[in-house]
């Protein structure tokens, strides 16, 4: 009895509960499925306790108290359903909330199965770990909230009845004592204390009654008992003042709570606690009695506090089926994504089989074939068959720039090759490849245009393109020709019959007409495809700087300028005749496209992998007609010009791998020559 009414161990057994972690039980018989709980609700307040069977659950419930248990449905032996009927059949562990955990079965039947062996939630997995977390978090504080109220309420209760126990046995030993000692005792107790007889007629009341109740010792002594408790009469004994002492003899020893009247006529609420003596063979009740009215009122807090915090958990579950349906709302929306990349493929499957180009997929893992459309079997002449999980044979992919075969591990672009077909038949065509995943495996999208009909015909044009330049060639070179061998054959039969000589001024006329013909035979030549260029590595800037004098001479005779603008190039390969040929023929061009006091500019500089060398004039543009025919043999816009001059410059570069490019507009034309650095052996 003292170890019940020890308030010490309550008080001990309250800071535990704090100090303690709370257990929490996880039931399932996957050990992943365990892990991955775990994980979530790993936490340093929480004691996670983990069985893979209904049994082991139940032993588990033996041992220990939880807040609350997470059950899987569908185990082996006792399944989830089972399990919790056993759990809330037993006394002790019948409150603890249960949630059902489970993959298995969604039906509106089993949901109900659930909630009706006591289950307060019920998750589909995969489930939102937040939204777990969050539960279990509620479901402990509700579980913390009840422990401490039930340790707070059993604390004072505890010490009330301790204090009541001492007071009364304190008082038995001072009325066997003297009655001076129970006088002292009377007058310093501050709960009221009445003793009455059989009859219930009041035989003494203590001083404490006066501050308690407002009457005085003398307006109580022999006045029946429930003049203190006015309500009681009325409401339990229903108005029989006989039926009271049975009442009493059975509460002997009990604490009872009623209302109490005072002499104003304003109730309180009091616990009475009874006991009965004999004395000298007559049957003695004493009654004590304690004003509750402060601790009713803490009761009233509490059952507000416990109101609040259900409407807290209300609120909190209407969150949480908030939650719940804006699962359901991202799991339709998953399945309207999956519907949707289900079309999508489709689609491509579509495309795929229907495309006029040629396509396969690879795997990128082994380069070997997945799939072929169509257009693959009929181009190549291969099967699916054939080909599927065969690895692809990049020698037969042939790049046509570099001669080498095709690496299908990197990105293409667009890039002419070769390919053999089954019959050993050689096509073009323009491959690209592009990097995809198909079913989480890395493969190549193949896409190949056969351009093979496309190459025939653009050959076939280009050869008839050539015939009809060296047409146009053999016109011009016999327009130039005739001109001064037609002087030259006017001048010789007018002399024919002459006996005298000719003179030094038509010889003279005749030989620079000859000497013209012969020049321009010569630039023509240098138009030859066939032309030997002897290079050798030199720098750029050198050679502009020998010619630089002879440029400005030109440039000071028409009162114009030349700028250098040279910046640190390296030394590449370089024919130094035809490069001094390039830039006196573009600079020159250029002095003659300018007026008075132009500026012509000469600059170089290094762009990444190549030297350019850049001449800018400050003449007026050349026109979109002109600039159509820029390099084409004889075309001239000179009056004395032989139109070579820029066809030479377009021969020069193309025999140093080199590109030229022009920019023209208004404020004048700017002539940029790239040289490659590395030239491509096919020109060297």
């Amino acid at each position: 009895m003292e170890n019940l009414m020890n308030p010490k161990d309550s008080i001990e057994k309250l800071n535990n509960t704090y100090a303690q972690k709370v257990n929490i039980l996880m039931v399932d018989d996957h050990p992943e499925n365990l892990l991955a709980l775990e994980a979530v609700l790993t936490s340093p307040n929480y004691n996670l306790i983990s069985a893979q069977s209904g049994k082991e659950a139940l032993k588990c419930m033996l041992q220990h108290e939880f807040a609350v248990i997470l059950l899987d449905v569908q185990m082996p032996g006792l399944n989830g359903f089972d399990t919790a009927k056993l759990i809330k059949a037993r006394e002790k562990t019948k409150n603890i909330p249960i949630i059902f955990i489970t993959a298995i079965s969604q039906e509106v039947e089993h949901v109900h199965q659930g909630y009706s062996v006591g289950a307060i939630d019920y998750i589909f997995k995969p489930f939102q770990p937040e939204t777990l977390k969050r539960k279990i978090e509620q479901f402990v504080k509700i579980h913390q909230n009840h422990q401490e109220t039930i340790i707070q309420t059993d604390l004072g209760h505890l010490l009330e009845l301790n204090k009541v126990n001492k007071r009364l046995d304190r008082t038995t030993l001072n009325l066997r004592r003297t009655e001076a000692l129970s006088k002292a005792i009377s007058e310093t107790i501050t709960d009221t204390i009445v003793t009455f007889d059989n009859q219930g007629l009041i035989l003494s009341v203590n001083p404490a009654v006066t501050g308690m109740f407002g009457y005085h010792e003398k307006d109580l002594v022999e006045n029946h008992v429930l003049k203190l408790f006015p309500k009681w009469e009325d409401e339990v004994l229903s108005d029989s003042s006989l039926s009271f002492l049975p009442m009493i003899r059975k509460s002997v020893g009990k604490i009872i709570e009623v209302v109490a009247g005072r002499q104003d006529k304003s109730c309180f609420y009091a616990d009475l606690l009874i006991a009965s003596t004999s004395i000298e063979d007559e049957q003695i009740y004493v009654c004590t009695i304690r004003d509750v009215t402060e601790r009713k009122q803490i009761e009233e807090v509490k059952k507000q506090r416990f109101h609040n915090l259900e409407h807290i958990v209300e609120e909190r579950t209407l969150e949480l089926t908030k939650s719940n349906e804006k699962l359901q709302k991202e799991i339709e929306e998953r399945k309207r994504m999956a519907d949707h990349l289900f079309r999508s493929q489709e689609r491509f499957r579509k495309i795929f089989e229907s495309s006029p180009l040629l396509k396969a997929i690879l795997s990128q893992k082994d380069l070997t074939f997945i799939d072929i459309n169509p257009s693959w079997s009929k181009f190549t002449g291969y099967s699916c068959d054939e080909l599927t999980h065969q690895k692809i044979n990049s020698r037969n992919f042939i790049d046509e720039a570099t001669g080498k075969s095709i690496d299908f591990n990197k990105k293409i672009l667009n890039k002419k090759i070769r390919y053999e077909t089954k019959n050993g038949e050689v096509r073009s065509g323009l491959l690209s490849t592009e990097m995809i995943d198909i079913d989480s495996e890395p493969c190549s999208l193949v896409v190949l245009n056969d351009i093979t009909e496309r190459v025939h015909l653009e050959n076939e044009m280009y050869r008839l393109d050539r015939l009809n330049l060296i047409g146009e060639m053999a016109a011009g070179i016999a327009h130039e020709i005739r001109n001064p061998m037609t002087t030259v054959q006017g001048f010789l039969q007018l002399t024919r019959n002459k006996v005298d000589k000719l003179s030094t001024d038509i010889i003279d006329l005749m030989l620079e007409e000859l000497n013209r013909a012969n020049s321009i035979i010569t630039e023509f030549l240098n138009l030859a495809k066939n032309k030997i260029s002897v290079k050798r590595n030199q720098n750029l800037n050198t050679i502009i700087e020998a010619l630089s004098p002879l440029i400005q001479a030109e440039a000071l005779r028409s009162n114009k300028q030349l700028k250098l603008e040279l910046g640190e190039c390296p030394d590449i390969s370089l024919d130094e005749k035809e490069i001094r040929q390039l830039i006196l023929n573009i600079a020159l061009n250029g002095l003659d496209a300018m007026t008075s006091n132009g500026n012509l500019t000469i600059k170089t500089y290094k762009d990444k992998e190549t030297v350019v060398l850049q001449i800018k004039d400050e003449g007026q543009g050349i026109s979109p007609e002109v600039l159509s025919k820029l390099g084409t043999p004889f075309f001239t816009t000179k009056e004395t010009g032989t139109g070579l001059g820029l066809a030479i410059c377009y021969s020069v570069a193309k025999r140093h791998d080199a590109q030229i490019e022009i920019e023209t507009g208004d404020e004048g034309t700017t002539f940029s020559a790239r040289f490659q650095l590395i030239p491509s052996l096919t020109n060297a």
